[in-house]
């Protein structure tokens, strides 16, 4: 057997999928297939039962997964022991940042330390925050700029980016335009436009909400602040934003202070743990890019 067998037996069960773990790890699912039962033939026993449209562990593939995992594990760990002695850095992170994210230090990090790491495979996603941080602590993403409610999330390591209270805006003429301060409750009566539920703006607004028992009316949601703003413009709804991204839009709409939302929204970059040195290098370069923090974090969805 090898590390290649290995790593597509620790996919497939993970996936519970041969077409999703094909996908995972680059390669046709026949060559998965092919690759999976030749390991099956030098172990002697099926690792899948394959009868249902999920492929499911049998009792000796339950016996080998943590093994398989060990010996993958070792395989890193091994490459990395020897990379930090000669001073090469290899192998892989998973960055994750939130959706409809354009913010361009992040970007200056990645190619800084592809520069000078271009031993180091880079994969980028997006996602919403919610599932980025679960991603972080699963260890299927090393790195993930999000928003959040919480300067560090549990079990998590954080760099705050950026805090930022919430405002309502509303267009000129729209009955609250007059208003420079205003509470949750006079909001009451007017529709919504707010970021999804997974998002960190969104988390600070419904806990303020739900504190003060308050119910808005949540009447539209929208990834990104600038379809939040244009739908508000456009007198729809009330939008939900952190004060610098309003500001981007101080010609077409009044950015109000919402007197009792007392939580910040937070910008954040997430890790689990710095024992990995690609991932210590990446934080260099990141912790060098977003220091000090330009207007560019008002482009990003929380």
């Amino acid at each position: 057997m090898d590390l290649r067998q290995l790593e597509y037996f620790v996919a497939v069960a993970e996936e519970r999928n041969f077409t999703r773990a094909a996908e995972r790890v680059h390669i046709s699912q026949s060559g998965v297939s092919a690759q999976i039962r030749q390991l099956e033939r030098e172990l002697g026993a099926e690792l899948f039962d394959r009868s249902a449209r999920t492929a499911t562990l049998t009792v000796a593939g339950k016996a080998a997964l943590e093994h398989a995992r060990a010996a993958l594990a070792a395989a890193v760990a091994v490459g990395r022991s020897v990379g930090e002695v000669t001073g090469l850095i290899r192998g892989r992170l998973t960055v994750g940042m939130v959706t409809g994210c354009t913010i361009t230090p992040l970007f200056d990090a990645l190619a800084a330390f592809h520069r000078a790491h271009p031993g180091v495979e880079l994969s980028l996603q997006e996602d919403n925050s919610d599932r980025l941080i679960d991603g972080v602590r699963a260890a299927t993403v090393d790195l993930a700029l999000v928003g959040t409610a919480t300067a560090t999330p549990d079990g998590l390591d954080a760099l705050t980016i950026i805090s930022e209270r919430l405002v309502a805006a509303v267009p000129r003429g729209h009955p609250l335009a007059t208003r420079r301060h205003l509470r949750l409750r006079d909001l009451a009566g007017h529709p919504i436009v707010c970021m999804p539920p997974g998002t960190g703006l969104r988390t600070v607004f419904d806990q303020a909400c739900a504190a003060r028992h308050v119910q808005p009316v949540v009447a539209l949601q929208a990834s990104a602040a600038d379809a939040i703003a244009d739908l508000a413009a456009r007198g729809l709804a009330v939008a939900i934003l952190s004060e610098s991204m309003a500001a981007r839009y101080d010609d077409r709409l009044t950015a109000l202070t919402i007197d009792d939302v007392d939580a910040p929204a937070l910008l954040a970059l997430v890790w689990k743990g710095t024992h990995n040195p690609a991932l210590r290098e990446l934080l260099a370069h990141s912790r060098q890019a977003f220091g000090p923090l330009g207007s560019a974090a008002a482009d990003v969805p929380r």
